[in-house]
């Protein structure tokens, strides 16, 4: 085949039809997961769930990694790197 024969195929990877309902899918659930991820992070930084005594510390190591993670995230999300992972 020539390299024309290939440029004429048709692409099979178009986002007709369910292609563009898996985006919009694929895009509602990465912005709950965002909200997901945030929400947590400072819920726990707040004491929202009243952790005390000796693992008080470790509510703020998560709530700061939930938050990065959910940035992290949200970077991805408007980037579109999701898209090729």
């Amino acid at each position: 085949m020539s390299s024309e024969d290939y440029s004429k195929r048709p692409d099979h990877r178009s986002t007709d039809g369910a292609g563009k309902a898996n985006n919009i899918m694929r895009a509602i659930f990465g912005i709950i997961m965002i909200i997901v991820y945030v929400g947590m992070g400072v819920l726990l930084l707040i004491n929202f769930f009243n952790w005390g005594g000796d693992w008080a510390w470790t509510r703020y190591v998560v709530g700061v990694v939930l938050v990065i993670y959910g940035v992290w995230r949200a970077y991805r999300q408007v980037k579109g790197i999701d898209e090729y992972i």
